[in-house]
């Protein structure tokens, strides 16, 4: 966990030596109260002081406790500062780095684990550093300066409150010993939880279709009873913790005026006030040590859960991230917007087998090559590897003659213009969703992005809208069609002006008479630019200028329309699956 002290800032060092200081003073001030109580116990029992004496030592009792308060409230604002700009801090960097993470390594992580790592891990440390860091700094001075104060008062008093430290001691160790393993599966299921969650809202319609409410209530209530059940023990734990500490110290409370009393019984008589004074003090300074062991306790509740929560954001901030950034920006001029493929072979890590074997094509400037295939075929997996959502295993990727791994990412980033399988919309308006990101040229203008949503055939949609193009969308687009979202994100890839185009199946959701006319004007206005088109329709991908043909990771055809309907059976099945021979001109 103190590894991630390294996301405190120079202002919240100097907040820290400021937060030691008013807890050394602090510590000092109540412990020099017992030291006043013991003079005025003295003046009583003797008689000799006068009510003026006693007043003044009243006083200055009065004063330690108003003292010891204001500095407890100052160290207690400065750790809450503290805690709350490690929290900040750390959420950011564990942030970051999710948003540099290749697929390989998201796909390590549930995105319901992420989420609860960046929020639920966070929060139990910075509830840990805003009440436990000064627990965990007062406790052992209090004990120490406490026992140095009473180490020459009597050694049988001393070995009732030894006794009751080594009692203390044991019970703490067999509570960490209990919990500390559960706390690891407390947050596991937590991830469960969230997963389950999620996993209900996001297909809520066909839950509700297949009146399957009852299977997801069980489900879930499996994985909550399992959770429940965790901190049901734990918390009995701690219950039985709390009342076995406070039986310690009223036990050692009672042991030293227990003690006390026949060390009295046997002094003389000039000697039994101040002995009575001493046991009194003794008391008090004994109740400090065992409190403290009582706050070190708490303390062990904490830490197990911090511990393990920093353990599992440091797991994701300590990944190693295997898409890394190169170096170029740009590629040979006289290649603008060239994709050429050489002997790509790629499997995911740890796969035996190879998705993609031996796949080289080119397409050139202002081509559009298109890639259909049998479901499992490989065709987004290698459309992935131009934006380097994955490395190939073998083989290159070049674009404008240039590695794509040695790109810089934002500069590769900046060449395509990416169109998903599922049209991802966020939070926001129309114009804010295909302004999105940013191009490497400036800030995407008004004309600019109605010119987009033209070309996409959104304008007709998007202007009955109410406020049209400043009209909320709502996370996930759940408030517009799927043929309208992915209208909007092919928008948003026209926006950027891209050299490369990738639409990934994005015409799947349109109807065909939207289809025909929206990539008649795509063609039109990207002209210049290099689309790459995977497509389970014949009609999208038919006037491509190369298309190729893929089954099992294989390319079984490459050529155009007519090309292929002579010269590839795959091809042949799959066109005639679509079409009649008549339209296909067989």
């Amino acid at each position: 966990m103190f590894r991630l002290f390294r996301n405190l800032k120079r202002r919240d060092y100097a907040f820290i030596l400021l937060t030691l200081t008013a807890i050394v003073i602090q510590v000092w001030l109540e412990l020099k109260t017992p030291d006043y109580m013991s003079e005025i116990t003295v003046l009583v029992q003797s008689g000799n002081g006068s009510m003026n004496d006693i007043l003044y030592n009243g006083g200055l009792m009065v004063l330690c406790t108003l003292g010891a308060f204001v500095a407890n409230a100052i160290s207690g604002f400065f750790i809450s500062v503290i805690a709350a700009d490690f929290s900040m801090n750390t959420r950011k960097e564990l942030f970051d780095k999710v948003e540099r993470l290749g697929m390989n390594e998201v796909k390590n992580f549930s995105t319901s684990s992420l989420i609860t790592r960046t929020t639920n891990d966070i929060t139990q440390i910075q509830m840990f550093l805003s009440m436990g860091i000064r627990m965990l700094i007062r406790a052992p001075l209090t004990a120490g300066w406490a026992i140095f104060k009473i180490a020459n008062k009597s050694w049988q008093w001393s070995t009732a409150t030894a006794v009751a430290v080594v009692i203390l001691i044991t019970i703490n160790a067999t509570v960490m010993a209990l919990v500390t393993p559960r706390f690891k599966k407390i947050q596991a299921l937590t991830d469960r939880l969230n997963g389950v969650t999620r996993e209900n809202l996001n297909g809520i319609r066909v839950v509700r279709a297949f009146n399957a409410e009852k299977y997801q209530e069980k489900k879930f209530e499996k994985t909550n009873k399992d959770l429940t059940d965790i901190q049901i023990f734990v918390q009995n734990v701690f219950s039985i913790m709390s009342p076995a500490m406070y039986l310690v110290m009223h036990g050692v409370t009672l042991a030293i005026y227990f003690i006390g009393a026949y060390i009295i019984e046997a002094a003389v008589p000039g000697e039994k006030p101040i002995i009575f004074g001493d046991m009194v003090v003794f008391s008090t300074y004994a109740t400090h040590v065992i409190m403290s062991f009582l706050t070190l306790s708490i303390i062990f509740m904490m830490m197990p859960r911090a511990q393990v929560s920093a353990g599992r954001i440091n797991e994701v901030i300590d990944t190693d991230i295997s898409v890394k950034d190169g170096t170029k920006t740009e590629g040979e001029p006289n290649l603008h917007g060239r994709v050429e493929f050489r002997n790509v072979s790629f499997r995911y890590p740890g796969a035996e087998e190879y998705l993609l074997r031996d796949i080289s094509f080119t397409a050139e400037k202002g081509e559009t090559v298109a890639f259909i295939g049998s479901t499992g075929s490989g065709k987004s997996t290698l459309i992935n590897l131009v934006p380097r959502f994955y490395d190939v295993t073998e083989g290159e990727v070049l674009i404008d003659g240039v590695d794509v791994r040695d790109y810089k990412l934002s500069a590769l980033n900046n060449k395509i213009g990416y169109v998903p399988q599922r049209a991802v919309i966020f939070d926001g308006t129309v114009s804010s969703n295909v302004a999105y990101g940013d191009n490497g040229k400036g800030k995407i203008h008004e004309k600019k992005i109605k010119e987009a949503i033209k070309v996409a055939q959104a304008k007709n949609f998007v202007e009955k809208l109410p406020r049209d193009y400043n009209a909320h969308l709502a996370q996930g687009g759940t408030n517009v069609s799927g043929g309208q979202k992915q209208r909007l994100a092919i928008a948003r890839a026209i926006a950027r002006d891209p050299e490369i185009y990738i639409f990934d199946d994005s015409f799947s959701a349109l109807d065909y008479k939207t289809d025909s006319i929206l990539r008649k004007e795509l063609q039109k206005y990207t002209g210049d630019a290099t689309s790459l088109i995977v497509a389970q329709r014949i009609g999208t991908i038919m006037h491509a200028d190369k298309i190729l043909v893929l089954d099992k990771g294989r390319c079984v055809g490459m050529g155009t329309h007519e090309d292929l309907l002579k010269n590839c059976e795959e091809y042949k099945q799959i066109a005639l699956s679509q079409l009649s021979k008549e339209e296909l001109n067989v």
